[in-house]
């Protein structure tokens, strides 16, 4: 909830509990209906005390359309900060950032020339997702070639496995490193 709603919701509140406590004390017979005109006419009768009263009432009517016409009760990009909800049917579907993320890390990992791969994701207003991929290279990788092929399996991947559009595959080559020995390559030498 936004600050201005919860603001709203207090005022709201505190006029609905006051309006309540003085309606129950006239039932009661704590407080007699005179005594409550008499406090309104001394406002009334206060030029000041008007100019507050009309203010607030004027401030209470903005937060009243406000709140009847201009929910703000959105959550994210789609109602959840933290993935992508899918409904049908049969009922929901939220699928976590963390899930999509694992899915393209898993996709990076399965190109040989790659390592350190981090991954994060975005999620636009249309519910289609901006990848960013951050790796390292081996040395005698053909960069251009390596990122063109990740982008695609990885979007195939994404729409495969979640039915999701994905808008960008971003890759940021953090460095390139020398490749590692393996145990073959070591008995060679």
């Amino acid at each position: 909830m936004k600050f201005i709603d919860r603001v709203i919701y207090i005022i709201f509140s505190v006029i609905i509990f006051v309006t309540s406590l003085i309606l129950s004390f006239i039932i009661f017979g704590w407080i007699t209906i005179p005594t409550v005109t008499a406090m309104i006419e001394k406002i009334l009768n206060n030029s000041l005390a008007i100019k507050i009263t009309l203010g607030v009432l004027v401030l209470l009517i903005l937060f009243a359309i406000k709140g009847i016409f201009f929910s703000s009760s959105k959550k994210d990009v789609n109602g959840f900060k933290d993935g992508i909800l899918l409904e049908n049917e049969d009922g929901k579907l939220l699928i976590s950032k963390e899930t999509i993320e694992n899915l393209v890390k898993n996709v990076a990992n399965g190109f040989d020339s790659t390592e350190n791969i981090v991954t994060k994701i975005a999620i636009d207003k249309e519910n289609n997702l901006i990848i960013f991929v951050n790796l390292r290279v081996y040395t005698n990788t053909v960069i251009k070639e390596l990122s063109s092929n990740m982008q695609a399996r990885i979007k195939e991947e994404i729409k495969s496995s979640t039915d999701l559009d994905v808008k960008e595959v971003n890759i940021r080559i953090k460095n390139i490193t020398p490749q590692k020995e393996t145990i073959d390559d070591q008995e060679e030498g």
